[in-house]
């Protein structure tokens, strides 16, 4: 999929652990791996606004958008 998340890059920017972060936003360490690692399908706006305002980053700063060619 050309949608590439960098959740992982800003958590070690803002040195924030994975538990830490899913308390912040309230979700659950599992569901935010699967959004570090890549695998999500979705996210609600709700989530990453949430995650926004933890990391004090943009959108922009989480998802990156490649074309596959």
């Amino acid at each position: 999929m050309p949608i590439i998340v960098n959740l992982d890059v800003m958590m070690a920017r803002r040195k924030i652990s994975l538990n830490e972060l899913s308390e912040r936003v309230d979700i659950t360490p599992a569901n935010l791996s699967i959004l570090k690692t890549g695998k999500a399908k979705a996210i609600r706006f709700s989530t990453l606004d949430a995650i926004c305002k933890t990391l004090n980053c943009q959108p922009a700063d989480i998802l990156e958008y490649r074309d596959e060619e």
